[in-house]
């Protein structure tokens, strides 16, 4: 009722006693971990749940909650915090958990209603949400289609890496999960995030085979190109990156280019200056260091 239905607040602690009983009887069968239901062990009286009364099972429950127009206002507000913003506007809102909660709570509806809405694409809505540790990691990857290989060892590498920003997978602190938003960073974090991203720039190759391999990465304007050794498991290709956008690692990008790689890569634009004579590879490197990358 707290976390995934109708909010704190919403209800009393004689509402979840009584919708207590009448999940009596739910369990598992322990040798095949399938859903079973223990009749003689079920609580079959009369049950008050949220003003209803009546002989309720988990089913009655359920729909119980999901009748409450509170119940689609929580969850829309849950969706609003994850793509919008941290504070969602009840006027806003309120149409889209009508709509919702109108179509069998069907997502697909909710969303759209979302994205196609004033607040998804009003400017002052850009940028101020905190990439998750994963939506960090595996957007990153995604981005700059960044191979890496298809091992345990890699895989488990990948997850430790997400640990040090700060997301154990699957081992949330609570059963409300990571508070997320701008606790993600701190010191500690934004220092690994970092530190991910020179990785990053230490696995650039043309194209080759898997394993470490010596590359010439280019460096700060003015500076030769030096031997990098690539990092294990990720292999970014960022010739082939830059190439679509007219740029080479080892020369200056030009304005234009600059520009198209600042709205691919940042939200809005970036918040340390950078020097313009750089490299395109030192370009785009300071552009996935500076603060805005951290947000979406």
């Amino acid at each position: 009722m707290e976390l995934f239905t109708l909010g704190e607040g919403q209800y009393t602690q004689r509402d979840v006693s009584e919708a207590a009983r009448a999940y009596t009887g739910w369990s598992v069968d322990p040798d095949t971990g399938a859903y079973i239901s223990r009749a003689a062990l079920h609580d079959d009286d009369i049950k008050t749940v949220l003003g209803h009364s009546g002989r309720f099972d988990g089913d009655d429950v359920l729909d119980i909650l999901l009748a409450q127009p509170q119940t689609a206002t929580f969850i829309v507000g849950k969706l609003w915090r994850e793509f919008v913003s941290d504070t969602p506007d009840p006027n806003q809102v309120a149409p889209i958990a009508a709509r919702f909660q109108a179509s069998g709570y069907d997502i697909k509806v909710a969303l759209r209603a979302l994205f196609l809405g004033d607040a998804f694409w009003n400017p002052v809505n850009r940028g101020v949400l905190v990439k998750s540790p994963v939506e960090f990691t595996i957007g990153t990857m995604r981005a700059f289609d960044v191979g890496y290989d298809d091992s345990a060892s890699s895989s488990l590498a990948l997850a430790g890496t997400i640990r040090s920003f700060g997301e154990n997978l699957f081992y949330p602190p609570n059963v409300k999960g990571w508070p997320g938003g701008s606790t993600w960073i701190n010191s500690s974090t934004l220092l690994a995030r970092k530190q991910f991203v020179e990785r990053l720039f230490r696995s650039t190759e043309s194209v080759g085979p898997p394993g470490p391999t010596a590359t010439m990465t280019a460096g700060i304007a003015g500076t030769a190109a030096t031997p990098r050794v690539r990092q294990r498991g990720m292999r970014f290709d960022i010739e082939g990156w830059l190439a679509s956008y007219g740029a080479s690692p080892a020369e200056p990008a030009g304005l234009s280019a600059e520009l198209q790689m600042q709205h691919a890569v940042l939200p809005f634009a970036p918040v340390d200056a950078i020097d313009t004579a750089s490299s395109a590879s030192a370009y785009l490197e300071a552009l996935l260091m500076d603060p805005a990358y951290q947000l979406k």
